[in-house]
């Protein structure tokens, strides 16, 4: 009896709280739409965009700097070793 009631209890339940999420889902998405519709937010968004571009270009030329100074001074390291003698593996002592 004990499982039945239970079964009851979560069916009534299941539907009254479904019927209220449709709802207040429904709520959220006219807000949404009506928000997301607006021109000055539609504005803000684009200069969002375009914000963030500018970000990623400026972060992608700063790697690239980096990435070739690091080559740089890799290549300098291991020139200096050849005519050092330690690319050989002679002991310079």
């Amino acid at each position: 009896m004990a499982i039945k009631r239970f079964a009851l209890g979560f069916a009534v339940g299941y539907v009254l709280g479904a019927k209220a999420g449709r709802e207040r889902y429904e709520q959220i998405r006219q807000v949404w739409n009506r928000v997301a519709g607006n021109p000055a937010v539609q504005q803000f968004a684009e200069r969002g965009k375009g914000v963030a571009a500018g970000a990623g270009r400026k972060g992608v030329s700063a790697v690239s700097t980096g990435v070739q100074k690091v080559g740089s001074s890799v290549r300098t390291r291991l020139s200096g070793e050849r005519t050092n003698g330690f690319a050989t593996g002679e002991a310079g002592m």
